[in-house]
């Protein structure tokens, strides 16, 4: 089957209800992120970019991408579970990789500890953990 990865800057709400799928479908959705559909668009309309991974035209895949102009953040990389283990996440962070190699930025991403495959997928991918860092935030 065809897998093509695209950037994109524009959302839908067609589109973003699509994504929200996935990320529900993988559990990475919380809503204490306040992920919603404007502050997504906001960050797009202001730089961000989402990756979308598609299999014979059906979304299969997402990561979102945001920067400060020294790193590259890779935020909500997600595969719907049906097709994981087929090489779309590589793929989706083949292209993340591109855009910071394009601009000159580091990539840096957040894992759960316990995401085994995610952090197997991102070490093969040349990441390491960041010694004597602790993950913080204040949400509200």
């Amino acid at each position: 089957m065809n897998l093509a990865v695209e950037r994109t800057q524009t959302l839908t709400q067609e589109l973003f209800e699509a994504i929200t799928r996935i990320w529900n479908e993988t559990g990475i959705s919380n809503p204490a992120r306040a992920d919603d559909f404007a502050s997504v668009q906001y960050n797009l309309q202001h730089g961000g970019i989402m990756l979308l991974a598609r299999r014979e035209g059906i979304l299969v895949g997402t990561a979102w991408l945001s920067h400060d102009f020294r790193r590259l953040y890779i935020h909500h990389m997600a595969v719907s579970p049906e097709f994981q283990n087929q090489g779309i996440g590589r793929a989706l962070l083949s292209e993340a990789l591109s855009i910071a190699a394009e601009h000159g930025w580091q990539a840096k991403l957040e894992v759960h500890s316990t995401n085994s495959a995610a952090r197997h997928l991102y070490r093969s991918c040349g990441f390491t953990d960041l010694e004597g860092y602790i993950t913080m935030i204040r949400r509200g």
